[in-house]
């Protein structure tokens, strides 16, 4: 494992003036191979029915995907790139706070691929996503 580059609070403050900072996301715990991150349910990420949006659900799934093979990559070197997204929305939140955590389930020299599960203040599984990342070497 290597250590990564950035603490917490570092990454938090990089949310300013995006979309992260509209929907209020939080990250919690970043490591080699795990982000951990919170989003608040309410006005912002809440649907007309009165639950959570998923693709407020697919934004902080993404935002801790990308920042994850982010942070194991010289970006001196790489780019990260989304490539491919999926999602089984499995449970509702009305309110209080949604938790994703993100696991590194592939680390290959051209992909990574993660797996985030995001559930309630109660730990009740709302979404788990599938997210490909592409690690594109710059042209210098």
């Amino acid at each position: 494992m290597k250590k990564i580059k950035a603490s917490v609070e570092e990454l938090n403050k990089l949310n300013k003036g995006t979309m992260m900072e509209m929907l209020h996301i939080e990250y919690l715990e970043a490591d080699d191979g795990y982000f951990k991150a919170r989003m608040p349910v309410n006005e912002r990420t809440k649907q007309p029915a009165g639950i959570l949006h998923g693709g407020a659900t697919l934004a902080l799934a993404e935002t801790i995907a990308g920042l994850g093979s982010a942070i194991i990559v010289d970006l001196n070197q790489y780019e990260v790139r989304g490539s491919q997204v999926s999602a089984n929305h499995v449970g509702t939140a009305h309110s209080g706070w949604v938790y994703a955590e993100a696991r590194l389930i592939h680390r290959g020299r051209n992909t990574h691929v993660w797996n985030i599960d995001i559930k309630d203040e109660d730990g009740r599984m709302v979404s788990t996503c599938r997210i490909t990342n592409f690690i594109i070497r710059k042209d210098n």
